[in-house]
């Protein structure tokens, strides 16, 4: 999410609903690793990406399923902080948590693995940090949630489900790993002039 310096955001009162339980999330899961899966079932160099925060769990759950299909996936992180597009319009700079990459992206088939793609603005960022590691053969990217609204042309290339919402709702993807349980609920929230 975007907002211009002289904006926050203020989540409503207003009660959260829930777009996905545990076992919605877990089918959607096996949905994107199937996708993976069948795109790429003969890729010796197959890697996983998340990006920090929730793209993480994200990423390590695919990887999971992947492997029980006998897969061989190399798996990593991103943290997009450095490279977001409102860095300068941020009253607080986001904590710095670093990148792991302890693989060669040169070659590979790189899935960029985040929670909810909306904009794209994350995954323009993920994706140029991500050729600061090398020069990988595809990136495609997968998302739990692809929500409509695109301000960039990036697409989820593998996605559990797909919704169109109002401006002022917000999509927040939990994952056991991390946040006790798996669920993806949706939120009011609004801009307000600070």
């Amino acid at each position: 999410m975007t907002l211009d310096s002289s904006q926050s955001v203020i989540e409503s009162t207003a009660p959260q609903r829930q777009l996905l339980d545990a076992s919605g999330v877990s089918r959607c899961l096996d949905k994107i690793a199937e996708s993976v899966h069948a795109r790429w079932p003969d890729e010796p160099r197959l890697a996983l990406v998340g990006v920090y925060r929730r793209g993480v769990p994200f990423a390590e759950a695919l990887a999971q399923r992947l492997r029980a299909k006998g897969r061989d996936i190399d798996l990593g992180r991103i943290d997009i902080t450095q490279y977001r597009d409102d860095l300068k319009n941020l009253t607080r700079f986001p904590k710095l948590v670093g990148s792991e990459m302890s693989f060669d992206l040169d070659d590979a088939v790189v899935i960029l693995c985040d929670e909810v793609i909306y904009t794209a603005r994350t995954s323009r960022a993920a994706l140029e940090e991500l050729l600061d590691f090398g020069r990988p053969r595809c990136v495609q990217i997968a998302a739990l949630v692809d929500r409509i609204g695109r301000q960039l042309p990036l697409t989820a290339d593998h996605a559990g489900i797909q919704v169109d919402l109002p401006a002022n709702e917000r999509v927040s993807v939990r994952f056991v790993d991390g946040d006790g349980r798996d669920e993806v609920f949706v939120k009011a929230w609004e801009k307000t002039n600070a």
